[in-house]
């Protein structure tokens, strides 16, 4: 198997559009067209990481954070994120990030925290914007079924737990063809009237190329006349951080305790407790102090995220409590989520779990 059909599996859960503009997802060496002898998924991709991959016979690394965010203008050795490249070419292993566009997905990092804690009623809790458009086309009565089904197999018409959704409206298309023009019904030179029906469908922004592509190999016609709108519309599938309950209320002290074992801490750091039960739970793999707000906003009894800053934990406001579990520790089931991603396309393929322990930061008790 060649990485590109990985890398368009790994594409397909989690669009590479979804990433964040600072952030460098996708293949950041190697070559696609390489056969891939087998995989080694990792929260980050060091040079521990690519050597653990060599000696386990894996020329493909996918990893959750880039080990390249800027340009290199030298590799010399001289830090990590050289060494680990240096490392990476001298022995053909490809490096295939996958990060703020996994964090992204409702079904992605922060669901796999949501799994650990058993949440229900999960929402992403700061959808994103700017994500989705409507088409419009204009389609020949007896050939509507067609091309309507067309665009939902390229992925138009989802609308959060709902798939095949669209509007239709009757009407009249008239069109006179010219004398090079080659017109599916009427004739050349000729006004033409014909029975049509409005289609207008969603999509997301990603799917564009797909979805206009399999409207123009299913219209008969041969100029379609379609309409392609960016919307304001929030995508609530796809955005930052989550939002879901628990089962049932817990007090603070027993919920703190319930997510230092869930989570395997050493340590949390949190804000003055507030003597009130906790249901509604936030969380943010990573480093989410930027959602803070919309986390209290949301109801949540309790924000669980990585990196907060010290000026930060004031932002609680004794409206809710910040849990800081960690950034490392937030992402660690990750791992997990990377290999179910690919052994449910590739179940007999080798894949395989690091045992390099990337994180940086080390507790003294």
């Amino acid at each position: 198997m060649q990485i590109a059909s990985l890398i368009k599996h790994l594409e397909a859960f989690a669009p590479p559009a979804y990433q964040e503009s600072y952030d460098n997802s996708g293949l950041i060496l190697g070559n696609a067209s390489w056969e891939c002898s087998g995989v080694l998924c990792s929260l980050d991709a060091t040079e521990a990481v690519v050597l653990e991959a060599v000696a386990k016979g894996c020329n493909l690394i996918v990893a959750h954070h880039p080990i390249i965010f800027g340009g290199l203008k030298k590799i010399t050795g001289r830090n990590y994120v050289e060494n680990t490249v240096i490392a990476a070419i001298k022995n053909d292993v490809a490096i295939y990030a996958i990060h703020t566009n996994l964090d992204n997905v409702i079904a992605g990092v922060n669901n796999a925290m949501a799994d650990a804690l058993h949440l229900t009623d999960r929402k992403v809790l700061v959808p994103k914007k700017n994500m989705l458009a409507k088409l419009i086309t204009f389609i020949p009565v007896d050939h509507f079924q067609k091309v309507e089904q067309a665009l939902f197999d390229a992925g138009a018409g989802n609308i959060g737990n709902y798939s095949e959704v669209s509007f239709s409206a009757e009407g009249l298309g008239a069109y006179k063809a010219n004398e090079k023009a080659n017109p599916f019904m009427g004739e050349k030179g000729v006004r033409h009237r014909e029975a049509e029906r409005k289609l207008e469908v969603i999509l997301s922004l990603h799917l564009q190329g797909k979805v206009v592509k399999a409207l123009l190999e299913a219209h008969p016609y041969e100029e379609v006349a379609y309409d392609i709108i960016p919307l304001a519309n929030e995508d609530n599938q796809v955005g930052s951080g989550l939002i879901g309950s628990l089962p049932k209320p817990v007090n603070e002290k027993e919920f703190l305790s319930i997510l230092k074992d869930t989570f395997g801490l050493e340590v949390i750091k949190h804000t003055t407790l507030l003597e009130k039960p906790v249901q509604r739970v936030a969380l943010c793999g990573g480093a989410g102090s930027f959602m803070i707000k919309n986390a209290i906003g949301a109801g949540a009894d309790i924000y669980i995220t990585g990196d907060v800053k010290y000026h930060e934990f004031f932002d609680a406001n004794s409206r809710l409590v910040i849990a800081d579990i960690g950034h490392w520790e937030s992402e660690q089931f990750t791992v997990d989520l990377l290999i179910d991603i690919i052994k449910s396309k590739f179940p007999t393929f080798a894949v395989l779990k690091s045992e390099s322990r990337t994180n940086p930061v080390r507790y003294f008790l």
